[in-house]
């Protein structure tokens, strides 16, 4: 078992690839009867230009929040938004994560506009890319996926806390990957100079992502702040068509990829938790020691 019971373990019990029966973000917000419910609260999601980003920006949309969706071409996400864009609850910030100047740039952006801050869903990232390094000479993947993220969480951190109410504490939603399960974090050599692979380099800074959200729980939770860590799942790209019937099956539309993430920001049973790794719109337990791939989180 890889995590624990909820509505929707059934639904995640016999797939049938993209479009099956587990639940899309949008359906999250209406099975949490969150439709217009977050009239005066603030959400900010980062890579909001293609994917995930856009499929969770689309559905929390529908619960009356305010908007501020980051991406680094803003052009790309105004076009993917479509009519989203229009409506003066949503805002479009630059953030380019390759670049901790951009990263303060934004947050002071987001501040200026805006004293409350709610929930925080780090979404935006790169995945097994080749070797390279970020603007200030991290290794690309854990400049991106962890320390920039880490940084916005940091210089929004203030936000966070003052906006946490008794009846609704904020959320941090790092997405991460069971992919954190390929490698921990290399203290010793992290920008993995003369040992590169994209993968472990990936495993790394998404090893980075769930110890933030872990983090944050232990040193922010008491004080009405909170942080989830979750895999998406597979999510189906024009690369399906080259994997069997049977392969297929365990991907997800890109509507139903950004479902776990929505249900970390608004599921009414998640209020006051934190500390814990989710995936398929669930509680994960631990995984199978003995794979290397699959369900659960690493112990």
């Amino acid at each position: 078992m890889s995590s624990t019971q909820s509505r929707y373990a059934k639904a995640h019990e016999s797939l049938g690839g993209p479009g099956d029966a587990r639940p899309t973000a949008l359906q999250i917000v209406q099975d949490e009867n969150r439709v217009n419910d977050l009239t005066d609260k603030v959400i900010m999601i980062t890579g909001c230009s293609s994917g995930l980003g856009i499929e969770t920006a689309k559905a929390l949309f529908h619960t009356g929040a305010t908007l501020y969706l980051t991406a680094r071409d803003l052009g790309k996400a105004k076009t993917a938004l479509g009519v989203l864009v229009d409506s003066p609850r949503v805002h479009l910030l630059h953030l380019d994560l390759n670049s901790l100047a951009s990263v303060r740039v934004c947050a002071e952006e987001c501040k200026s506009k805006e004293s409350t801050l709610n929930i925080l869903i780090e979404n935006a990232g790169v995945m097994a890319c080749p070797e390279g390094r970020t603007a200030d000479g991290f290794e690309t993947q854990f400049g991106t996926n962890h320390l920039a993220h880490f940084l916005l969480f940091y210089l929004l951190k203030p936000q966070l806390l003052s906006s946490s109410t008794f009846s609704f504490q904020s959320r941090v939603v790092v997405v991460a990957s069971s992919a954190h399960r390929v490698s921990s974090v290399h203290f010793d050599n992290i920008t993995l100079e003369g040992e590169y692979e994209p993968w472990k380099a990936y495993g790394q800074s998404k090893t980075a992502n769930v110890w933030t959200a872990n983090e944050i729980e232990r040193r922010y939770g008491s004080q009405g702040l909170h942080a989830f860590s979750l895999h998406p799942g597979a999510i189906a790209t024009e690369l399906l068509r080259h994997v069997s019937d049977e392969q297929k099956s365990y991907w997800k539309s890109p509507e139903q990829g950004a479902a776990t993430s929505v249900w970390g920001a608004v599921a009414r049973e998640l209020e006051g938790a934190g500390g814990i790794s989710l995936d398929n719109c669930q509680i994960a337990l631990p995984a199978d020691p003995t794979k290397r791939y699959g369900p659960g989180y690493a112990t």
